[in-house]
């Protein structure tokens, strides 16, 4: 049981976080990959993610990757430096910047509690070696871009109707109300008004020693919250947002995706794919095992179709789907204008 005890003032510094937060859904989704709960209701993402970790050449990676991530019990605080507050990029830009004095410290604490031989990649991102964690960002970005953006629409929607119920809740009582709606999950309650209780694997208490709570939602947290082993770092709870058996997207691994691959060719749909969130060149030809000259050309392509924009954020590039690219990937219809404009790009897809 994990109970959270709010100080005099807590309720007045607690946050509910934006939407979900790249990485904390990819290390959960990582451990759904691991541990086969929920099987109903994740088991056909499994198969579909599986599938398409094959059919990228990225399975070893992501079986090296699997020890930083356990499927059960403690994982390193490092690899969820966000509170909903990070898209993709910055959030592995924060992983990979990790000194190597806490690299050493938490995964140390990871080995101790396996109670097994520390796995090559373990002590390899230990060293803090520029390679070690441009491998760890490269395989984050790729496995997110597999198992987690195609899906991002659903996540989005769900994410946006917890904000909904929560925001509501506030609104019309005040934070103790906010507080309250959460008491409301499956095994979650208020023992009294200074504490929120809830399931967790392991008794603790949480104290916020006036700092302020944030509120995350996760759509690859199951049955229970988690929070930060750290508490030195900046409290947060992440919290299961339970979809319905039958949320996956089937038309997406069926009939919208080898449409797409036909008629813009496979390694421009997949990238499109993967554009759910904004993405630099260098993510993209990593995400897609591209070299960066053939990742850019694509891009290129992909915008002058209409279906990706490019834009400069400081130093960096980042391209975007336009609503016309997810359009074609969603096979909707978007009418005359669009049509005309569909038609248009299939042609300059075609050079």
């Amino acid at each position: 049981m994990l109970q959270v005890e709010f100080d005099q003032g807590a309720l007045a510094r607690l946050r509910m976080a934006r939407g979900t937060d790249a990485l904390w859904e990819t290390v959960l989704s990582l451990h759904l990959l691991q541990n086969g709960q929920e099987s109903l209701t994740y088991g056909p993402w499994r198969r579909e993610v599986r599938r398409a970790l094959h059919r990228a050449g990225l399975a070893d990676d992501v079986r090296a990757l699997m020890p930083l991530c356990p499927a059960v019990g403690y994982f390193p605080d490092f690899l969820t430096p966000g509170h909903g507050d990070l898209g993709l990029e910055d959030a592995v830009d924060r992983v990979q910047s990790t000194p190597r004095r806490r690299l050493v410290a938490e995964l140390t604490r990871l080995g101790a509690r396996s109670h097994r031989p520390v796995p090559r990649s373990v002590r390899w991102v230990a060293t803090g070696e520029s390679a070690a964690l441009r491998w760890l960002g490269g395989t984050l970005r790729r496995y997110h871009a597999l198992a987690v953006a195609p899906y991002l629409s659903v996540i989005r929607a769900r994410a946006g109707e917890d904000r909904a119920r929560r925001a509501e809740a506030a609104l019309t009582g005040g934070a103790e109300a906010l507080l309250g709606s959460y008491a409301e999950l499956p095994g979650w309650r208020r023992p009294d008004g200074t504490r929120l209780a809830a399931p967790y694997p392991e008794s603790r208490v949480l104290r916020l020693g006036g700092r302020p709570l944030t509120l995350v939602p996760a759509f690859f947290c199951v049955r229970t919250p988690l929070a930060l082993v750290d508490e030195s770092l900046p409290h947060v709870l992440v919290h299961p947002l339970d979809p319905e058996p039958g949320w996956l997207p089937r038309s997406r691994a069926g009939a919208a995706r080898p449409s797409v691959a036909q008629l813009i060719g496979a390694s421009r749909a997949w990238m499109l794919e993967s554009l759910e969130a904004p993405m630099t060149t260098t993510a993209l030809a990593g995400a897609l095992r591209l070299a960066p000259s053939t990742a850019s050309r694509h891009a290129a392509v992909l915008r002058e179709a209409g279906l990706v924009s490019t834009r400069r954020e400081g130093n960096r590039v980042l391209h975007r789907r336009t609503a016309l690219g997810s359009a074609l990937l969603e096979a909707q219809q978007v009418g005359t204008p669009g049509s005309q404009a569909s038609a248009t790009s299939m042609k300059m897809l075609e050079t």
